[in-house]
């Protein structure tokens, strides 16, 4: 390959997305230094590079979105973001940086699926034209994963609603270009199989036909015993309501059949599905106005704003599943 080339990982955290740029790498394509360390959680490394990552969470904090947001206006939000010109020449910089040096990168981080747009016309105006891999999950595995991984904090059912709108929203996004769908259990189950569709339908050679000794190595890395979490709705923590359950589990199967291609009925099917959640979610925040209401707390004309200790400042900065590490060491219950 001659031409410079920039994969984009995608997908509902949790989803298989860490083995999928850590294979890629494996074979080839250039994972951006420093990565994001390994912890209990991704023992065998998050294949993330760590500017990316800080750069989507002081992005999302300033717009108060999270990674796994349910509001489907919360994409309008973010997708602003693409249009300013500081933010955009933040990324054009740091990704030209990284083809100065290597002709192909894969960049993976859950956040992404919110900055779509941003990725694209940064890309474009270096003269890449970006690819996209969804991984795809079941949901209630997704479900089940991210509460280990994240906390308790976000409720089952707005974490269904966040995988519903998250994957919704990134098919839609990536319409039209090179892309390809992976469920997690295939890539597992037969990883060379799908890493060649890839190559095949994203036309790059090193993944079509890997090279045999750097494909010995991925058969190290790929463990089928690291899928932990077979789990159905009915093994959740807490309840989905059947609404969202039923429309979550419409919306995997839809998305499976894209792993045969961009069919014209899948696409339709989805839409519907988008559009649906976007219904449900409004019907959602219609009836619990009142409680909105009651938690927003309106700050006095002239008010100062709250101030906080040096400790909640300090605490800000650190990673959260350091954060609750910490408050375990030293008995702290926030």
């Amino acid at each position: 390959m001659s031409e410079q080339r920039l994969v984009l990982v995608v997908g509902v955290g949790r989803s298989g997305t860490s083995l999928l740029s850590g294979i890629l790498g494996q074979l080839g394509l250039h994972i951006p230094k420093p990565e994001v360390q390994a912890d209990d959680t991704n023992p065998r490394g998050f294949g993330e590079p760590r500017w990316a990552v800080d750069f989507h969470t002081r992005l999302l904090r300033s717009r108060r979105v999270t990674i796994n947001d349910s509001r489907p206006a919360a994409f309008a939000t973010m997708a602003k973001l693409a249009e300013s010109p500081e933010i955009r020449a933040e990324l054009h910089a740091w990704l030209g940086g990284q083809f100065a040096e290597n002709r192909a990168i894969v960049v993976k981080d859950p956040r992404t699926a919110w900055f779509l747009p941003l990725w694209t016309a940064c890309a474009q105006e270096l003269g890449v034209t970006p690819d996209f891999v969804t991984m795809l999950r079941h949901p209630a595995e997704t479900l089940t994963s991210a509460r280990k991984s994240y906390g308790t904090w976000q409720p089952v059912s707005s974490r269904a609603g966040a995988w519903a709108n998250v994957s919704l929203e990134t098919e839609r996004a990536t319409r039209g270009a090179r892309r390809a769908f992976i469920p997690y259990d295939d890539l597992l189950a037969d990883w060379r199989r799908e890493v060649t569709r890839l190559g095949e339908l994203i036309a790059m050679p090193e993944l079509a036909a890997p090279d045999a000794a750097k494909a010995d190595g991925v058969d190290e890395f790929v463990d089928p015993t690291l899928h932990r979490n077979r789990v159905g709705w009915d093994d959740l923590d807490g309840p989905v309501p059947v609404p969202l359950r039923d429309l979550a589990e419409t919306a995997w199967e839809r998305l499976l059949v894209l792993t045969r291609g961009d069919d014209p009925g899948a696409l339709a099917a989805l839409d519907e599905s988008r559009e649906a959640y976007a219904a449900l979610y409004g019907e959602a925040e219609e009836l619990v106005h009142s409680s909105i209401s009651a938690a927003r707390r309106r700050k006095p004309k002239g008010a100062a704003p709250p101030q906080t200790t040096l400790y909640v400042r300090l605490a800000r900065r650190v990673p959260v599943h350091w954060r609750r590490r910490l408050r375990g060491a030293f008995g702290r219950s926030s």
